[in-house]
């Protein structure tokens, strides 16, 4: 009597395995009307037992890992199971049609099915929790009966004649549980269970046996004609040029739209499009979907709060003053005043003995720390605000050959992966000579290249300079093509690269430009702004303009007598220069360098650059916006100042003579606001991110999905992304080689970082895996 009201839920489940026990002994009853059935069946019953039995561990498995199924019922499933898998291997044996056939016989031996472990499972649940609980875990949900539930199927007893062979056994079990469904009346404890996801998951396993033949309909392979019609179309960019790229693919794919596969697309569609959805469904009904691999890798940074991450790489550090560390600081600080923007600037770090080689006036650092407020004290003085970007340091080391800082290691792998958005490599061609490591393409979403410097001009000048010159003009294509998505010349002194446009994408300090306002202003009211003649100022190497130099007033020295010319500057070829001019008996005055801001230098009125090396003289633009004359050569380097009225250019030697006479005679025009805002770095910025594609990509939702009626574009590299991939991976190999790497002039050690830089940036060794960068 306790029994009975602690658990009313196990006369139900009595009750329920009464019904089942009366049903088997029902189908027991007509089993001589089955059994020539039964015989003919064996065979396919039997191989059908083990398919089925993987279809209930999937059941099960799927069932005790389900998300939305409760406690109870995973609990219920996990007691369960092993009494069905003990049910499961008794009667899928291979020797089961042998024993069924011998118990159903002519004396109609009884079949006994012994459901009792099932059922003590059932009821030892039930005892054990109070209740299964089916109907509290899906109240609110409307009831199924039992003849909805199986309706389902009923269409297919309809086409009975379009099954397969294979769904027989299925399709006869379906009939055996409608006709218990007619004959019998279902207990309490399956209302809650037939509309739940364990019925579903029942259901959608037994369907999964049988597949419709409709469904698995093939598409036909691309032809020859499609195949060309696709190597035409990647061949665009060149057979555009020749307006004949369209009317190709037109002729070749004119020859399937007459197929069936063509007719469901839409008419307005052209050739191009066609083809696009063509090769689309092939790679569909393959299977196929490229994620990348050997040439790419699609595993990029996708932005998740709507901020973009710039990270900007250059080549040199203030303060070392030259224009790779002075030009990408500004960038830096004016990309970052959009607050949709993260910037980062990427900087050398050079230990104590390098520093004392590079840095001028012996100025060293002990901690990237220490640099980093240098720099920064330095910046605000000269932008007027405070810069909101982050500095960081990867380990350099300076070459005295070359005059220059290569990076040791892999430069990217300073950038941590959940920040590699937008990549800005200043000095493209310098950062990746000796790059051994990642693709920027790679792990970057877009990276763009600024050139600033002619290296061939350089390498020209020293010995063996035109083979030297041959090889390094097709390695800075190679690395160039190899690792940018667009590549910016700052003016068209450069060599020719792949991907690339010129433009002027820097601009001066406004400290410049509010001392030119201040000389304005000054000659409004009347007084004399300059007092000082003309002055050359630039690192004293040869390179600078001092050969050009030299050479134009020893030349003209009789026609410009008496005209002299103050030079500021400090270089590895000060002696030589020195002494060059005193031979020549030059009015030449060797100062010390100093900043081009220096308050002893707005006195000067002429600014003489004969540079034909420079590619964009950052020293020209500071002396236009402080309203001085400039005389410089009529050369690409200097195609963006032409358009300033106070930049007087010269073609020949005379030339040179008559614009220096007529900059000393005459007075600068003060600048206009325009032509103010063009040398400024917010239109030098504004340029960069119209020329770059920056604009269009830092502004788009990378979130927001497009809607298209036609199949998804698997994304496919193009030959020409192949191409470039190739050209990475031969890159990677050479300069993986330290014998190649020093017969190509690299430094020694620069493969890997050494111990002073661990040691100074707080890094683990190359080899070692670094969670704070994300390697």
């Amino acid at each position: 009597m306790n029994n009975q009201v602690a658990h009313p839920s196990s006369s139900s489940s009595s009750d329920a395995f009464s019904f089942i026990s009366k049903g088997w002994r029902e189908v027991r009853d007509s089993a001589d009307a089955d059994l020539q059935l039964m015989r003919a069946r064996a065979n396919s019953f039997k191989n059908l037992a083990s398919s089925f039995d993987r279809e209930l561990e999937n059941f099960f498995n799927s069932a005790s890992t389900s998300l939305v199924a409760p406690p109870s019922e995973n609990n219920f499933v996990k007691k369960l199971q092993p009494k069905i898998s003990e049910f499961r291997r008794v009667y899928s044996a291979p020797e089961i049609s042998k024993k069924v056939l011998e118990k159903w016989g002519p004396t109609r031996a009884k079949l006994a099915i012994d459901l009792s472990s099932i059922r003590n499972a059932l009821v030892s649940e039930v005892e054990g929790d109070g209740s299964v609980e089916f109907d509290r875990v899906w109240r609110g949900r409307r009831r199924l009966k039992f003849k909805e539930f199986w309706g389902e199927w009923k269409d297919e007893e309809e086409n009975e004649g379009n099954q397969t062979e294979e769904w027989k056994p299925i399709r006869d079990l379906k009939k055996r549980f409608k006709e218990l469904e007619k004959k019998s009346e279902l207990g309490e404890i399956f209302e809650g269970f037939k509309n739940s996801e364990l019925v579903e998951k029942v259901k959608s396993s037994l369907k999964s046996i049988r597949k419709d033949p409709q469904e698995s309909q093939e598409v036909p392979p691309l032809d020859v004609p499609e195949l060309l019609a696709s190597l035409v179309k990647q061949s665009g960019p060149f057979l555009d040029q020749i307006d004949i790229c369209d009317k190709i693919v037109d002729s070749l794919c004119s020859k399937r739209k007459n197929q069936l596969l063509l007719h469901s697309l839409s008419s307005g569609e052209s050739s191009l499009d066609e083809l696009d959805v063509r090769i689309a469904s092939v790679l569909q009904s393959t299977g196929h979907h490229y994620e990348g691999g050997f040439w790419t890798d699609n595993a990029k940074y996708i932005p998740e709060d709507g901020r973009r991450h710039v990270a900007i790489v250059t080549t040199a550090s203030l303060p070392w003053m030259t224009g790779t560390a002075v030009n990408p600081l500004f960038r830096a600080a004016y990309l970052a005043q959009s607050d949709k923007r993260n910037v980062t600037l990427l900087v050398p770090w050079l230990c104590k003995s390098d520093q004392e080689i590079v840095y001028p006036n012996s100025l060293t650092f002990s901690s990237p720390e220490e640099q980093e407020s240098y720099i920064r004290n330095w910046l605000e003085e000269r932008i007027g605000f405070k810069a909101d970007f982050r500095i960081s340091f990867y380990p350099g080391k300076f070459s005295k050959e070359r005059r220059s800082i290569i990076p040791a290691g892999d430069t990217s792998q300073f950038i941590p992966s959940k920040e590699a958005d937008i990549a800005i490599l200043e000095e493209p061609e310098h950062l990746n000579w000796y790059h051994h490591g990642r693709r920027w393409t790679d792990k970057f979403n877009h990276v763009v290249g600024i050139v600033h410097t002619n290296y061939l001009e350089y390498i020209k000048r020293e010995k063996n300079g035109a083979l030297q010159a041959f090889f390094v003009k097709h390695i800075n294509n190679w690395v160039a093509r190899a690792y940018c998505h667009k590549v910016l010349r700052l003016s068209g002194a450069t060599q020719d690269m792949p991907k690339s446009v010129v433009c002027n994408v820097h601009g001066v300090n406004p400290k410049f430009l509010r001392i030119g306002e201040k000389v304005a202003a000054d000659r409004e009211l009347g007084q004399h702004a300059f007092s000082k003649g003309a002055y050359f100022l630039g690192k004293m190497v040869w390179a600078k303009g001092y050969r050009e130099l030299i050479d134009l007033l020893a030349k003209h020295q009789t026609d410009l007598d008496g005209f002299k010319v103050d030079v500021y500057g400090n270089g590895e070829d000060a002696l030589e220069v020195k002494s060059a001019a005193k031979s020549l008996n030059l009015n030449l005055n060797f100062l010390r360098g100093i900043d081009h801001a220096d308050s002893s230098l707005h006195g000067y009125k002429v600014f003489i650059n004969p540079s034909i090396s420079d590619v964009l003289c950052t020293a020209t633009a500071e002396a236009l916006a402080m309203g001085k004359f400039v005389v410089c050569a009529d050369h690409p380097s200097n195609e963006f100042f032409r358009s300033f009225p106070n930049c007087l250019t010269y073609k020949t030697s005379d030339d040179f003579v008559a614009k220096v006479k007529e900059a000393m005679e005459k007075e600068p025009q003060p600048l206009t606001p325009e032509q103010s805002y063009n040398l400024s770095w917010e239109a030098a910025t504004q340029r960069f991110m119209q020329h770059s594609d920056l604009d269009k990509i830092l502004t788009e939702d990378r979130g927001a999905a497009t809607a298209t009626t036609r199949p998804p574009m698997p994304a496919v590299p193009k030959a020409s992304e192949v191409l470039d991939g190739g050209l990475a991976f031969a890159h990677y190999c050479l300069t993986g080689n330290e014998f190649l790497r020093l017969c190509t002039g690299a430094t020694p050690g620069t493969r890997d970082y050494d111990k002073q830089h661990c040691k100074d940036l707080r890094l683990l060794p190359p080899h070692v895996e670094n969670p704070i960068y994300g390697w």
